[in-house]
């Protein structure tokens, strides 16, 4: 779970052979250890696992064999030093920030992000005594650098932000954080390490809602943090006391100096976080997740290849009003994406429909192929309303600082024949548009 990437494989290598090195005899597939506990003859090794002097599993509510072997597949396809599963994204997006943020403490976030993000951020987090400031992902450095307050403890965005299509300037919102003594999180579900890995970029902590292209067939809800171990908590110990000083809720551990800047954020998250809420994947799912993982190079490539195609299709039609793919040379972010991303972006388009919300409602409802569902990432085809479903909560100046229009429909293209999703997009266009 802490080894280091193998800069010498291929991302597509990884995601086959990363996480399980089988020893002689043992199965060639990790197996599922479909356990709640672990049996011990010694009381005394039960302590020091507890005690975290010793690696082992006890309750799988903290940790378990199968989950360690998927996250450790995560952890090499980021580069990183060391990571967790958590049930959903949002689990993820939650404990990454709430493992450094306390009440009284402040947060600097793109404001284009998943609408259940924000309302994570802008209303939950909110109640718990952590503030916020967004900003725009295109904001000036000086608008940037202006965002940031003393009690500041972290910036997030996402690497291309859901449904908006925007590209985060990693180099830009690094320095801005470094500058500032605290990390940079990036959620990088799109793009996936196949296509983006944002540790090369100044990126501290990364989160992934494996719900999508990781699982990629719409069977399992979960989620992932990987540290790049790049962070020194101790160079800036008067801000992160939770990691710097010794934890009384866990026999006085202090993480950052037992466990150094590799170790001590997940372990945390560990002791911490998933002790306490137990948003803890069931080995099943993670097996699940694991299998599917294996070919996520192959199905990316995919995705992309129809993104780019249903993309360019949209951008010639003078019945869409406008058409937002990364992967598209018109596309505002196409040079960020390029520098950032040179193998591909994702499989997802944003566009608008004109003529209001009745005329969003009947295109997506003349579609018979793709299907309406709250889903993105997946292996079937699949089509949505955020303004009238996951952005549903936001008002229309926060829609708008979102970047989601009320015209905006947001296609996630499957692996489908690329015409067969087009023929469908050209018959509910000319039954309604």
């Amino acid at each position: 779970m802490t080894d280091m990437t193998d800069e010498s494989q291929s991302i597509d290598t990884i995601c086959v052979q990363g996480g399980w090195q089988p020893k002689n005899g043992e199965p060639r597939t990790p197996p599922i250890v479909q356990s709640t506990t672990f049996k011990y003859t010694s009381s005394e090794q039960m302590s020091r696992l507890f005690d975290l002097s010793e690696s082992g599993y006890f309750y799988t509510r903290l940790s378990n064999p199968t989950n360690d072997v998927v996250a450790k597949k995560i952890c090499e396809l980021e580069g990183g030093t060391a990571a967790i599963l958590t049930s959903s994204g949002q689990a993820a997006n939650f404990f990454a920030l709430f493992n450094i943020c306390s009440a009284g403490d402040h947060i600097v976030a793109s404001n284009a992000i998943y609408g259940g993000t924000y309302n994570l951020i802008n209303v939950t987090m909110r109640r718990m005594g952590i503030d916020c400031t967004f900003v725009h992902p295109d904001c000036t450095p000086e608008e940037l650098d202006a965002a940031f307050q003393p009690n500041t403890k972290a910036v997030f965005g996402e690497s291309i932000a859901n449904p908006s299509l925007m590209v985060l300037d990693f180099d830009k919102f690094a320095a801005a954080a470094h500058q500032h003594g605290v990390p940079l999180i990036v959620d990088n579900t799109f793009p996936t390490p196949v296509n983006c890995r944002p540790f090369k970029y100044g990126v501290d902590i990364v989160t992934h809602s494996t719900t999508k292209y990781m699982d990629g067939h719409g069977s399992c809800v979960g989620g992932a943090i990987v540290d790049s171990g790049n962070f020194d908590w101790m160079a800036h110990a008067d801000k992160f006391p939770g990691l710097t000083t010794p934890d009384d809720s866990y026999h006085g551990v202090t993480y950052a100096k037992e466990f150094g800047n590799g170790g001590a954020f997940i372990t945390k998250c560990v002791a911490q976080l998933m002790r306490d809420f137990g948003s803890i994947p069931s080995p099943f799912n993670a097996w699940i997740l694991g299998q599917n993982l294996e070919d996520l190079g192959l199905r990316m490539k995919r995705h992309c290849e129809n993104g780019y195609q249903v993309a360019k299709f949209l951008d010639e039609d003078p019945r869409i009003s406008w058409v937002n793919h990364p992967g598209l040379e018109t596309d505002t972010y196409y040079e960020l994406a390029k520098k950032y991303m040179p193998n591909g972006t994702c499989g997802v388009i944003a566009f608008g429909v004109p003529g209001g919300r009745d005329k969003v409602s009947a295109f997506l409802d003349h579609l018979k192929l793709v299907s309406i569902a709250t889903h993105v990432a997946d292996s079937r085809s699949c089509i949505l309303y955020p303004a009238g479903t996951t952005h549903r909560q936001l008002t229309e100046q926060q829609l708008k600082e979102a970047g989601v229009g009320i015209d905006l429909v947001r296609l996630s293209c499957g692996l489908e024949n690329a015409d067969d999703i087009i023929d469908d997009l050209k018959q509910a266009m000319d039954a309604v548009l």
